[in-house]
């Protein structure tokens, strides 16, 4: 692997609704696709073959866009599908807090430690998220890679990469249609080169909790 390229996918309704997305399909909005095509402008200029993504619309939409402007090929991977948020997917935060709010008294505390029906462990995404990079790094020894995914996707894969120790997760911040950029060093190790870079963009909502 020359360099992993993490992108994360354009705005959607649900992020500026104030909404848990998790699996719910939302598409991108006039925004994220505005963002996309920014993000397409940009990596044109990088020497890439392939963008690996997330089956869900939001990610979907981001890569088939970049590629437009890249003429790369575009590959949906499980691998890097958002958390599974079981009865919260889709529903507003503010709902969340009234019905839940233990459970989301720990999301906004440890959500490491999080556990209940339905609800995939950060700690699992982590470790699927970081077998999938392990796996294109063996298919794509001396090529830059470029995934684009989802902000619970690539705060628990940013901070396997970096060996971070938990809690994390709210120490990552990632705005929509961000670049974080890692390569390898001396020791083959991962080195974080960029992080959360919006330089390309015109606009954009930030997103902390």
């Amino acid at each position: 692997m020359k360099k992993l390229i993490l992108i994360r996918h354009g705005e959607c309704d649900g992020n500026i609704e104030g909404r848990f997305r998790g699996r719910f399909d939302f598409p991108l909005n006039q925004q994220g696709i505005r963002q996309s095509h920014e993000l397409g402008q940009l990596l044109k200029k990088v020497d890439f073959k392939m963008i690996y993504t997330s089956p869900l619309k939001r990610a979907k939409q981001t890569a088939d866009i970049i590629a437009t402007h890249t003429l790369s090929k575009v590959i949906s991977l499980e691998t890097f599908n958002n958390l599974s948020l079981g009865p919260w997917n889709g529903e507003l935060k503010a709902v969340i807090a009234k019905k839940y709010p233990e459970q989301y008294k720990i999301w906004i505390s440890n959500p490491e430690s999080l556990t209940f029906p339905g609800l995939e462990n950060l700690n699992d995404v982590q470790n699927r998220a970081m077998l999938g990079v392990k796996d294109l790094r063996s298919k794509h020894s001396d090529e830059t890679i470029i995934v684009v995914t989802h902000r619970a996707v690539l705060k628990p894969l940013i901070a396997g990469l970096l060996e971070l120790k938990s809690p994390w997760f709210w120490k990552i911040h990632l705005d929509n249609a961000s670049i974080t950029t890692f390569e390898l060093n001396l020791n083959n190790n991962y080195m974080m080169t960029k992080f959360n870079c919006t330089d390309h963009l015109n606009a954009y909502v930030e997103e902390k909790y």
